[in-house]
């Protein structure tokens, strides 16, 4: 709990609902994603394929599997990343393998565990109020 002066207090009702250790971290899998090996140049396929995978996105945020997802900038080797609330490899690629460009070879997922703040698991409930416009 932030108090007005900026000072911070334990919220044991919200680590505990987070699942945070002693100091507020967890661990969860980062899939980097890795331009895939396809080959595919028809517009309205790929367009199709990338409008499945924005909306595999979405399905997997809202059963609270995905945290975070978002594509690199001018980056050759990778395209982007999703960081998954779980710390099960095997899961994740259970996950991962509905995603309509990961199917397609498009995007080529590098899974690894990764330990970071608990209070990550937030971002989407912050997020959905500064939205405007949806994908």
């Amino acid at each position: 709990m932030i108090h007005a002066q900026g000072s911070v207090s334990y919220d044991s009702t919200l680590a505990k609902k987070l699942h945070a250790d002693p100091y507020g971290m967890k661990k969860y899998v980062l899939a980097l994603l890795k331009p895939g090996k396809a080959t595919e140049t028809d517009k309205k396929v790929r367009d199709s394929i990338f409008r499945g995978h924005m909306a595999n996105i979405v399905r997997l945020a809202n059963e609270g599997k995905l945290i975070l997802a978002g594509p690199f900038a001018d980056n050759k080797d990778y395209e982007g990343l999703f960081l998954f609330n779980s710390d099960n490899i095997q899961e994740v690629k259970e996950w991962v393998s509905t995603d309509p460009a990961v199917k397609a070879n498009f995007l080529d997922p590098q899974l690894i565990v990764w330990y970071g703040s608990a209070a990550i698991q937030e971002v989407q409930r912050i997020h959905a109020a500064i939205q405007k416009e949806k994908f």
